[in-house]
């Protein structure tokens, strides 16, 4: 009777562990930034999944290398302005509410499981609000640096595209 009793106990803790680990590690960043163009101008400059190079200042180019540009699955490859690249996929492309989403698949920034989503919506007076999300887990540092890493490229990118409308 012991041993059925241990064996539920251990059981019970070794189920519990494991739900608390499949969230544990999941990363958040959240940036957004408000820009002085209407929501249709700003999503004419960042709608487009193959022209991050048009507006963020670390990625010099920007080359579809599967999929169009509009469409699920389509794959992009950056190039930054270190030459290191990043390969990330188009999972949802949505231009009635001005939004995208992507994930990283290869890529030397410390991040694991990357996903993401670009959205632009607008303010009472006809301007823009850009929010630019993600979740992730730190590889191959600490949470804090890997989210100061990916706040690093938010906040150059939005910071940008706020200087280009005004």
């Amino acid at each position: 009777m012991k041993l059925v009793t241990k064996t539920k106990l251990l059981t019970t803790a070794i189920l519990l562990a494991a739900s608390m680990t499949s969230f544990a590690g999941a990363l958040e960043v959240q940036k957004e930034i408000t820009v002085n163009a209407s929501p249709e101008t700003t999503w004419k400059m960042i709608g487009d999944f193959n022209h991050l190079d048009v507006w963020h200042p670390v990625v010099v180019a920007s080359e579809l290398t599967q999929g169009n540009n509009q469409t699920a699955g389509a794959i992009r490859v950056l190039t930054l302005g270190n030459g290191a690249a990043i390969t990330e996929k188009l999972l949802t492309h949505n231009n009635g509410n001005n939004s995208y989403s992507y994930a990283i698949t290869e890529s030397p920034l410390p991040v694991s499981g990357y996903v993401s989503e670009i959205s632009v919506s607008a303010t009472d007076d006809g301007k823009s609000i850009v929010r630019w999300t993600s979740s992730f887990d730190a590889k191959g540092v600490e949470d804090a640096e890997a989210i100061s890493t990916i706040s690093g490229v938010y906040d150059a990118g939005l910071t940008s595209l706020q200087k280009h409308f005004q």
